[in-house]
This record gives C-alpha cells, structure tokens and sequence, in this order.
C-alpha cells in the first residue's frame, strides 16, 4: 500500500523545513510513503528547499492557480503514480504532521474512505470568537447540505482513499474543502473525523482577505455543489412560495368582487397575482430541467470514474 502525502505549498520557504521534518516515513501496514510538494507559483526558494531536503515528486505551476487546483492537479498526479490513499497536509505548518498515521488507519484498515482533521476550532486561541462561530455554522450548513455530521467542514488536513479520489471531481477554484463534502456525502462515501490539536500560527491566510470574503467565496461554493445535487429542492421551494404569493391576491380579488360585486375593481391584485404564478411556473419549468441536468450529470459521472480507472490502472 502506496501513500501520497501532498503539500500545496505558496512560497512556503521559512515553514516547509519543519513540515518536512515532522511527517512520518514509516506507518503501519503501509509499505511506502511519498511526499509530493505541489508549488503553486512559489517566487521564493520552496521548491530548492524541498529538494535539498529529499523531496523528488512535484507539480509546479507557473502562476498562482489557487488551492483547489493545487489539489486537483496534486491528487492526479498521486494516482498517477500509485497512490492509495492521498494525505493533504498544508505548507505553512498549522496542521500536526505526526497524526497522519492516525488519519490513514479509519481507509487502511476499511471502514472510511475519507478522514478530516477536527481542528476543535472552538479552541484555537487565534480565532477570534466571530471566526469560530462562523466555523461552527458553516461546519451545521455543509453537514446538512451533504447529509452528514462534520464538525470542522473547512479543515484541508485529511485523507482520502484511492477509490473515493475517483468518484470525486473538483469544479470550483476557490476551496475544494467544502465541495468534496458535499460531494462525498450525495454518493454515499463515508466520512470520519479525528479529533487533533493544531499548532501555533505562523502567518496569515493567503486563501482569502478576510473573514467575509472567506464567507462570500464559501457560501458560493457551497450553493453551487448542492444545486448540483439536489437541484429540485430549491425550485420546488421557489415554486411554493410563488405559488402562495399568487394566490393570495387572486383569492383577496375573489372576495372583494363578491362582496362590492363591482366589476373592473381592484385589478392590481389580478396583475400582482399574474405575476407571481408566471414566476412559480418559472421556477417550476427550471425545477424540471435542472433535475433533468442533474440525471445527466450522474451519469457523465459515472463515465468520468471508468476514464479515471483506466487512466490510473496500476
């Protein structure tokens, strides 16, 4: 059994040594660990330290691609070469490099196919306390939009089988964290956590400016992979809701012709009415077609997996 463990890495030169230095070389009923740095246009010197200090495999881009293309391209780049089960760790030395035995055991020894780092995010002490309610609500919004219980969704320190990198596929280009999740959660991967403690902070994100842009960009992600998935959920609410809204008027037109019996009154509740049913029909039509793109997409899906398997045959 053959493990990739991958750094995303972002001119990374002052932190990388101790990264390097604290990830295991020997793990149990694993017979190789490799290292795989993916430099993410690094202007500084990370990768001449990754390679004086015995690093051989690495995806180097030539600009700044942002983290989940770094993912993306890093995990193809492990199946290419054997990998069956794929650690992310970080670069910049927050995560503890020493439980990676501890996230491989749930896939090595079979009952998960995905392990995340609960970074306990309610201790970190250079969180400040709107960050760590913002982390906890978005853990509850990303559990409940995969149908699972994730207590830290935004932790990128995790493990993924070689069978679970198939079926996923990474769309957005901000942060795969979320959207694996999610993903993994609608095709009935399981997913475990372990409980770690994070080291002390050695610089700002460069993932986002601030708290709220983190949020914008998450939030859009987020909505993005579950209108992927549950597609009918949203435009069948939408349809509801307009529905109410038309009926309410036409129903008020109703009673106030009836009771004035006055013709040709109150036909602004009639235009309002119409307007609100044109809009649930609206939202009805692209209910359907949305669901019918979803079919579609499961089964491109599924093509994609067998492409996956053939191209990384062992």
């Amino acid at each position: 059994m053959k493990v990739f463990i991958q750094i995303p890495c972002l001119n990374e030169e002052l932190t990388l040594p101790a990264v390097l230095a604290s990830i295991p070389h020997v793990i149990d009923d694993v017979d190789e660990v490799e290292i795989l740095v993916v430099d993410d246009g690094s202007t500084d010197r990370t990768v001449e330290v990754a390679q004086a200090l015995g690093v051989t495999h690495f995806v180097r881009h030539s600009r700044n691609m942002g983290l989940a293309r770094s993912f993306r391209d890093g995990i193809d780049y492990a199946l290419a070469h054997g990998a069956d089960i794929v650690v992310n760790t970080d670069g910049d030395n927050q995560y503890p490099q020493d439980r990676i035995p501890d996230l491989v055991r749930p896939i090595v020894d079979g009952w998960a196919e995905i392990v995340i780092a609960d970074r306990q995010t309610a201790t970190i002490e250079h969180f400040s306390p709107f960050k760590k309610l913002m982390q906890r609500v978005g853990s509850r919004v990303v559990s409940g939009a995969a149908d699972t219980d994730m207590p830290d969704a935004a932790s990128g320190f995790r493990a993924y089988s070689r069978s679970s990198l198939l079926r996923l596929n990474i769309v957005t280009d901000f942060s795969y964290t979320m959207e694996t999740i999610i993903q993994a959660g609608h095709k009935r991967l399981r997913i475990e956590s372990v409980p770690v403690v994070t080291n002390a902070k050695t610089r700002e994100s460069r993932l986002f400016k601030n708290i709220f842009h983190h949020m914008f960009k998450s939030a859009s992600a987020i909505t993005r992979s579950y209108l992927m998935y549950k597609p009918y959920v949203i435009f069948a609410t939408l349809t509801v809701v307009f529905g109410v809204l038309a009926l309410i008027p036409f129903v008020r037109f109703v009673v106030l012709w009836a009771g004035s019996g006055v013709q040709g009154g109150h036909v602004q509740s009639l235009v309002f009415g119409s307007i609100m049913a044109v809009a649930a029909l609206l939202s009805l039509a692209l209910g359907v077609l949305s669901d019918l793109q979803r079919v579609n997409r499961v089964l491109l899906e599924d093509q994609l997996e067998r492409i996956k398997e053939l191209q990384y045959r062992r």
